[in-house]
């Protein structure tokens, strides 16, 4: 089993909210891939809706506060985006390349995570097979992400590393974790 530490980091150019932190932690046993985010601070400033009682694949997640990551195959130009909302909304989309031919990714019919929202943490852990995406025995490289969307509208974007000159999650330098 690979397990890894992460801290996440809001994009240099947008506001910070200096008392959040996000962190967690990622890991792969044999296609079983876990990850835990952690969102702690002052979070009365976050718009965070709360938990729903029927989660349902959703679009346009990222235009909330939204927990995500990008996994790719190592030497393959394809890639997936995952998006678990707070709200138990979820969706996964499937990339040929760089932003091409994104679609919907049919593979996955539910995927269940569990969210635990208190005054000054949030945690949000997914458990999810893989094997209808990725053989056991591939090599992958995963970009961890979050969207935090601030009460007054102002959103941040939060990554391990931001390789590019404006905040961009789906730039393969930044998928910098190996599993």
């Amino acid at each position: 089993m690979n397990n890894q530490t992460f801290s996440l980091q809001p994009f240099p150019s947008t506001e910070s909210f200096p008392h959040l932190k996000i962190t967690g932690n990622i890991s792969r046993n044999s296609n079983q891939l876990a990850i835990n985010y952690n969102l702690g601070g002052d979070l009365k400033e976050i718009a965070i809706v709360p938990l729903s009682n029927a989660p349902l694949r959703k679009h346009e997640l990222w235009e909330d506060t939204c927990f995500e990551f990008f996994l790719g195959i190592k030497d393959s130009a394809q890639y997936w985006e995952f998006n678990l909302s707070p709200t138990g909304h979820w969706n996964v989309y499937h990339f040929d390349g760089y932003r091409q031919g994104m679609q919907e990714e049919t593979a996955f019919e539910k995927l269940p995570f569990s969210v635990q929202n208190q005054v000054d943490s949030l945690a949000l852990v997914l458990d999810v097979d893989l094997d209808k995406i990725v053989l056991a025995n591939q090599g992958i490289e995963i970009g961890i992400t979050t969207v935090i969307k601030h009460r007054d509208g102002e959103i941040t974007y939060w990554a391990l590393t931001h390789q590019g000159v404006e905040a961009d999650f789906h730039l393969r330098d930044s998928f910098i974790v190996e599993l």
